[in-house]
């Protein structure tokens, strides 16, 4: 097996690992497929797709689903870690020592609850000094595994690592731009989905269009503040793993984070809604890491704010929205 046809080890079987497996499996790459969960893998192998979170795309024959870690990794070329932010660092423990050629990707949408770290900083923590780059951008898993035209963000400051990742996800229906923004683009990813939750609650509230609009632009306006804050530079956030995430995941229902904003509004408690999506919602631990962060910082997030206090302190959807209507008066640039 030459080195560039080595297995690419995706960990994490959930419907966005799946769906990135199928991306890379379909460029010809040999995949293996790795979850915790063994009756997990055991569907897969017997029902060869993923019924439980990503039904209706067969598995090709080249992406083998495993059950044991190590398994997944012998051999592998580079690893693509697909699992939640809560799970993150209690993987990469796990992970057996790496050659000095595997690189190290993940696509989770994240801070380290706790901590608030941002991912890279727990990668580099647990494992020590190698090649890391992140993948993000507006991007559903089931419009991946169809095959419609998407675009995302491969970050890395070893801009070498950042290609090699591109490489193998990058096809004729999937394009993989390059960046060094490590920060800026883990920042994007992660926080936009906060701001879905408030556009999901201003809409479930009957708000409107102008309203969302209102919401997405400051939002875009707030999460730059704090990425920059950060390290992260301004061009990124104007870029895809920026306001292209955030439009989408603002405006579309297959987004998790907007559908709990929904289910808010309709009275539901955080634990119904939760239920009711069955998947993880990452917004929900990411507002209390980027609350947190932010006033750390001294940075203003008054959207973000107001949703941290509904999911942590108990203030209903409409008394947030009174609070962030009565605001001053101030220069849109501020």
């Amino acid at each position: 097996m030459t080195p560039s046809m080595a297995p690419i080890a995706v960990l994490g079987a959930g419907s966005w690992g799946t769906a990135l497996a199928l991306v890379v499996a379909r460029n010809g790459y040999p995949v293996r497929l790795w979850d915790h969960w063994p009756a997990q893998v055991a569907d897969l192998i017997r029902d060869r797709e993923n019924r439980r979170f990503l039904p209706g795309f067969p598995l090709p024959d080249n992406l083998e689903p495993v059950s044991d870690l190590g398994q997944a990794l012998e051999g592998a070329a580079e690893i693509l870690v697909v699992v939640p932010s809560h799970g993150f660092a209690a993987l990469l423990r796990n992970l057996p020592p790496l050659g000095p050629d595997v690189g190290l990707s993940w696509a989770t949408k994240g801070l380290e609850p706790g901590t608030n770290r941002l991912l890279h900083e727990v990668a580099l923590d647990v494992l020590g000094p190698l090649d890391v780059a992140v993948v993000s951008g507006p991007s559903f898993a089931a419009e991946v595994a169809r095959g419609l035209p998407t675009a995302v963000t491969v970050a890395s400051p070893q801009l070498e690592q950042a290609r090699r990742v591109a490489a193998y996800l990058h096809g004729e229906r999937f394009r993989a731009y390059t960046s060094d923004d490590l920060i800026g683009v883990q920042v994007g990813g992660a926080a936009k989905n906060v701001l879905a939750i408030a556009t999901g609650i201003a809409d479930g509230l009957g708000f409107g269009a102008n309203t969302r609009a209102a919401l997405i632009t400051r939002g875009l306006a707030e999460l730059t503040r704090f990425g920059t804050a950060l390290g992260g530079r301004l061009e990124t956030f104007m870029g895809l793993a920026g306001l292209g995430d955030l439009v989408l995941t603002c405006t579309d229902d297959q987004s998790r984070n907007r559908r709990l904003g929904l289910a808010l509004a309709r009275g539901a408690s955080i634990e119904e809604a939760r239920r009711q999506i069955g998947q993880e919602v990452e917004g929900v631990i990411t507002a209390r890491s980027v609350h947190h962060l932010a006033h750390r910082l001294g940075v203003e997030m008054p959207i973000g704010e107001q949703v941290y206090r509904v999911l942590y302190e108990s203030r209903t959807p409409e008394e947030a929205t009174r609070s962030l209507l009565a605001r001053e008066s101030k220069s849109e640039v501020d």
